[in-house]
């Protein structure tokens, strides 16, 4: 039981914002790109084939962030007790479940088209050099959001099995979505970042935040307006984004205080009930 407690520890899967936030890119992208007249089984299969996908990978990436990561993380009050940064659990052991669940990954993935199988594989050496970007740039959400988000345009093409403007204005939006929440959550780390020479737009913006992110937040829903427009859905999916903007610019940033831990985080986990929000959006676009 001990060793279960750490793996899940290791993995997060106690904590699934983190796999959720990579499952709503792939389930706006297959609902954009589904043909909802024809059977809903494909949809109901491809769903779960994503979020399985999105559970495995985003547990064999906390693995790397931690291998990568575990002198940083020794140093910082949130994630000193890390498996990996405290001891518990070897960076030997570390790799075999990763590769463990990369194998789980790929067994998902070959249930796609060959266009989706092979654009996965190309996306994977950025996907696990992102826990590197911090040292090196004040921009790893950037990285993290090209990461995060890629998953919209393998489930559009898993179902069209071709690539257009629609999803790629969309991933393009998700990228500043992942840019603006994930500064929100790099707040909660700052103090001990700054002092150990870690780099992020947290550190980078920490001046203006509300600027910044403001800015983010508007790039992603002008991208949802023009995948409106070139998808020609009706005035009724133009109506219900109002919801979406004023979760982002009322909830999340108007009284967002960047020196509390818990509020950051708090504001952070809200973008799981906005990826709802979009889902619906995008559904109500598409049926009505």
């Amino acid at each position: 039981m001990q060793n279960i407690k750490l793996l899940v520890e290791l993995t997060r899967l106690n904590r699934p914002i983190g796999y959720m936030l990579l499952f709503w890119p792939c389930l706006w992208g297959l609902t954009i790109a589904y043909d909802f007249n024809s059977s809903l089984e494909i949809f109901y299969f491809y769903s779960f084939l994503f979020l399985m996908g999105s559970i495995l990978m985003r547990s064999a990436g906390c693995i790397v962030n931690d291998i990568v990561d575990r002198n940083f993380d020794k140093k910082v009050e949130r994630t000193k007790d890390r498996p990996i940064a405290s001891g518990k659990v070897s960076v030997k052991l570390g790799i075999i479940y990763s590769i463990v669940l990369c194998g789980l990954a790929f067994l998902v993935l070959i249930n796609f088209n060959i266009f989706t199988i092979s654009m996965a594989l190309l996306s994977m050496p950025l996907a696990f050099t992102y826990p590197l970007m911090k040292r090196f740039t004040y921009w790893p959400q950037l990285f993290l959001g090209i990461t995060f988000n890629y998953g919209l345009v393998l489930a559009w093409i898993s179902t069209n099995n071709s690539i257009s403007l629609v999803p790629i204005m969309f991933y393009i939006g998700a990228i500043f979505w992942t840019l603006g929440y994930d500064t929100i959550y790099g707040f909660q780390d700052i103090k001990d970042d700054e002092i150990i020479g870690v780099k992020s737009t947290s550190i980078k913006f920490k001046n203006n935040p509300k600027l910044f992110i403001s800015l983010c937040y508007l790039f992603f829903f002008l991208s949802l307006i023009i995948v409106g427009i070139l998808m020609n859905f009706k005035i009724f999916y133009f109506i219900t984004l109002i919801v979406t903007f004023l979760h982002l610019n009322i909830y999340q940033i108007k009284n967002l205080n960047v020196e509390d831990p818990h509020q950051c985080l708090k504001k952070f986990k809200s973008n799981n009930f906005l990826g709802v929000i979009i889902f619906f959006n995008i559904l109500i676009g598409k049926i009505i």
